[in-house]
């Protein structure tokens, strides 16, 4: 078993499988959604999904930036070398930044575009910009190119947590694993 000094707490663990595969599913769904020819009711039901799963996104990761301040993670195992430590810092920050980047596109976009994000509009949120088409383009743009940086630090994030799980077997992947690090 981890030691409770060097796992996640249950709530850090939580937030990060819980938005892990929300933004895991949202990368296929945006691709599908802006796909030429593809049926308009199914494309407008994935756009009211992936607005609205964005939102609940940059939710969740305003709650996990506020936990992770007053609940730093424990230390990684001594037996992490530094420069392994350099990249899983800078790796952690990229994915978040990226999840900020891609929720805060999105949201420009969409409501500087005149588009609604029906959720907040059910609760009675209007939108907090104005429309502006112009600089709703350049959020768009922003958004479709984002996607492959934040697909690509993503995917260099998995492959780590797997090298730490399989090959490794460090203790590194237990302390997040929600099984594990109790």
């Amino acid at each position: 078993m981890q030691s409770t000094r060097t796992a996640y707490k249950p709530t850090a663990r939580l937030l990060h499988w819980i938005v892990a595969i929300l933004v895991i599913a949202m990368l296929p769904v945006g691709s599908i959604m802006i796909t030429q020819g593809l049926d308009r009711s199914l494309a407008n039901t994935l756009f009211i999904l992936h607005k609205n799963t964005g939102v609940i996104i940059l939710i969740l990761m305003i709650l996990r930036l506020a936990y992770r301040a007053v609940n730093r993670p424990g230390p990684l195992p001594a037996s992490v070398p530094g420069w392994q430590r350099r990249i899983a810092g800078a790796t952690h920050a990229a994915l978040y930044f990226m999840a900020f980047f891609m929720a805060i596109t999105g949201y420009v976009r969409v409501t500087m575009g005149g588009f609604p994000i029906e959720g907040l509009g059910a609760i009675g949120l209007h939108p907090l910009l104005p429309r502006n088409d112009a600089i709703a383009e350049i959020a768009k743009t922003a958004h479709f190119y984002g996607r492959y940086v934040f697909a690509a630090v993503i995917v260099l994030h998995i492959g780590a947590a797997l090298h730490h799980a399989i090959i490794l077997r460090d203790g590194v992947f237990r302390r997040i694993w929600p099984i594990w690090g109790r």
